[in-house]
């Protein structure tokens, strides 16, 4: 079976980028991104492949989903449509999709897990997450995290498995 797993940080408003950037930098989440995805398939749109400061990302598999029939990028899988992503994850290991916008809105009816960095703050973007009916979803782990003086708001990493019916 594969496991598809979203990795994404939200903001109040469901903000999640602009202009092809991150709204936000926030260490302490990118190390927990790494952390989480080393050594696993990551799954991403072209656009969010480009917005990465290192490509690919180093000791993971990076599957690119790209609608130009037989575009390469050197050392990325490339898929051209989500059932050919699917078809290229790993078995019986976490692939984790890290963005952008319509590859998370296509992804989240066949996702089996939730990584969210839930950012208390509305932003200004041009790209949202979809909304998330929590009524699928069991909270399975919690970290909140105070505000931080330097970057002005507070956040909360919050782990959700998929009920089963």
């Amino acid at each position: 079976m594969k496991t598809i797993s979203i990795i994404v940080a939200i903001a109040d408003n469901l903000a999640i980028g602009k202009d092809n950037r991150l709204l936000w930098h926030i260490p302490e989440d990118l190390k927990r991104f790494k952390a989480l995805t080393t050594g696993h398939t990551i799954v991403m749109g072209k656009r969010t492949f480009e917005s990465l400061p290192l490509r690919p990302l180093p000791n993971r598999r990076s599957v690119v989903i790209t609608d130009v029939p037989g575009e390469q990028i050197p050392g990325c899988v490339m898929a051209y449509s989500i059932d050919d992503a699917i078809e290229k994850m790993e078995d019986g290991r976490e692939n984790f999709i890290i963005g952008g916008g319509m590859v998370y809105k296509q992804f989240m009816p066949l996702a089996h897990k939730l990584y969210l960095t839930l950012v208390h703050k509305e932003f200004d973007a041009d790209t949202f997450y979809p909304e998330i009916n929590f009524d699928e979803w069991a909270e399975v782990e919690r970290t909140d995290v105070d505000a931080v003086e330097s970057l002005g708001f507070s956040y909360s990493y919050v782990t959700y498995d998929r009920k089963q019916d």
